[in-house]
C-alpha cells in the first residue's frame, strides 16, 4: 500500500501542495512555533478548566497507518472547556517522533523541538461524526504534548507493547488490557491555544490547537519502539513531523502569565 504523501524527499511536506492547495495558500497551517513572550494571556482560560470525562476502552484497536500508529476510539469521552464552546469527543491519538534525540515534534517552543508530539484529536460534537466534523472551522480540537526521553511513562508503556504487533503498515491489533486515555497526561492548567490545521493532508483548516507546556516522559525502550515501526517500503517510520509554518496574522493565547 503506498502513499500519495509522506514524509520523504519525493513526498515530504515541501510537496504535499501539488496536491493540497491548502498546504500553500492557507491562512491557518499547523504547526507553529510558539515564541511564549508573544502568546497572549487570556483571563478566561483559567476561568474554565477543562472537564476530561473520558472512558476506558475495552480491546482498544492499535493501527500501524504507514505514517504513524493511531489509537481509534469506541467510547464516548467527553472534552470541554477551556477555549471551547460546546462538548468534542475524542476520535483518536497518534504521535509524532524523530530518527534522534531532540528533533521529532511538529509544534516547537521558542524554537526548541522535543522527541516527540502526542496527539489527542477531538471532534465537535455538534456534527455528529468526525468525517462530518473534520472540514469544519470549529471543527475540531487537539490536544498537543509535547514528548522528552526520561523516565518511563506507566501509562504509554501499555502502548509500547502493544507496537510489536502492528510493526508493518497496514497492520491492526486489538489491546487486551483496558486502556484510559486519561492516564496518558495529568496537568491541564496550563497550555497556548490558537486556530489551525491538521497537520497531515487533508490539512484542514478546522483545528482548535491546545498545545501543553509541560512535557510528558517516556523512556528511551518507549521511545525506540516507536522508531521501529515500518512504513509501506518497509523502512522505520522516523522524521513523520512536518515543520512549523507562519504564524501570520493569528493570536496565540496562554492560559497563563510567564
Amino acid at each position: 500500500m503506498s502513499h500519495a504523501w509522506g514524509y520523504g524527499n519525493n513526498n515530504g511536506p515541501d510537496h504535499w501542495y501539488k496536491s493540497y492547495a491548502i498546504a500553500k495558500d492557507g491562512k491557518r497551517q499547523s504547526p507553529i512555533d510558539i515564541v511564549t513572550a508573544q502568546a497572549e494571556f487570556d483571563p478566561t482560560l483559567p476561568d474554565h478548566p477543562f472537564q476530561v470525562n473520558y472512558k476506558a476502552e475495552t480491546n482498544m484497536e492499535l493501527e500501524n497507518n504507514g505514517h504513524s500508529v493511531k489509537a481509534q476510539m469506541k467510547e464516548r469521552s467527553e472534552l470541554c472547556g477551556g477555549p471551547l464552546e460546546g462538548t468534542y469527543l475524542l476520535e483518536q491519538f497518534h504521535l509524532h517522533w524523530g530518527k534522534n534525540k531532540g528533533q521529532g515534534s511538529e509544534h516547537t517552543i521558542d524554537g526548541e523541538m522535543y522527541d516527540a508530539e502526542l496527539h489527542l484529536v477531538h471532534y465537535n460534537s455538534k456534527y455528529g461524526t468526525f468525517a462530518n466534523a473534520a472540514d469544519k472551522t470549529d471543527g475540531l480540537a487537539v490536544f498537543g504534548f509535547m514528548v522528552k526521553v526520561g523516565k518511563s511513562h506507566k501509562g504509554f508503556e501499555k502502548i509500547a507493547k502493544g507496537l510489536g504487533n502492528v510493526m508493518m503498515t497496514g497492520k491492526k491489533t486489538n489491546m487486551e488490557e483496558s486502556f484510559d486515555p486519561r492516564c496518558l497526561f495529568s496537568d491541564l492548567s496550563t497550555y497556548w491555544t490558537y486556530k489551525g490545521s491538521l497537520t497531515t493532508p487533508p490539512l484542514f483548516e478546522s483545528v482548535t490547537w491546545i498545545v501543553f507546556q509541560t512535557p510528558l516522559e517516556i523512556s528511551e525502550e518507549q521511545m525506540g519502539s516507536l522508531r521501529l515501526l515500518q512504513d509501506s517500503e518497509g523502512a522505520n517510520i522516523v522524521n513523520n513531523y512536518r515543520p512549523p509554518l507562519p504564524v501570520g496574522n493569528r493570536v496565540v493565547n496562554s492560559s497563563f502569565t510567564r
